[in-house]
């Protein structure tokens, strides 16, 4: 990990990081979180009974699309030519949530997980918007960084580190 943080140049100034120099490789994240609500609003979703139609598939849609305009939402980050965005939504009828896992993919000089994790906040964001009028007390919650592949400083996973 680096000591410092690369997004400010010597003056401390803000910046966008030259990749220019780096190989390209193959590079992927995975990234998740989730979306606690009142039972009968997951039983709704899950049932496809909402008048607003198939919500997760909007919010799978809604996801690729937020992972797919990151750069144009996090100031810093590179546009990147993603080669794949997944996005699985695991309904936990126990917990009363719906989690959410994203993978990014490029082959490319800089890494996908701002890509990811937008994934999933605008996936979560976009189950929240569908089902508000019905739950406005949802909590979306645990959205972070699973693994990551590819580049100079390699393979990263949460797993690895129990403290991170």
């Amino acid at each position: 990990m680096s000591e410092r943080f690369t997004h400010f140049d010597a003056e401390g100034q803000a910046h966008m990081v030259d990749v220019g120099d780096k190989p390209v490789t193959e590079r992927a994240a995975v990234a998740s979180g989730s979306i606690r609500m009142q039972a009968n609003t997951l039983a709704m979703i899950l049932d496809g009974g909402h008048k607003k139609g198939d919500v997760l598939g909007v919010a799978r849609i809604a996801g690729i699309m937020g992972a797919k305009r990151t750069a144009e939402l996090v100031p810093l980050c590179h546009p990147l030519p993603l080669t794949k965005v997944g996005i699985e939504f695991t309904p936990d009828p126990r917990l009363d949530c719906i989690h959410c896992t994203a993978t990014a993919k490029t082959r490319g000089q800089t890494g996908v997980e701002m890509e990811a994790l937008c994934a999933v906040q605008v996936a979560l964001l976009t189950i929240y918007d569908m089902c508000k009028a019905v739950d406005r007390g949802m909590v979306i919650e645990n959205v972070r960084l699973e693994e990551k592949s590819g580049g100079k400083s390699g393979h990263w996973r949460r797993s690895d580190f129990p403290d991170a």
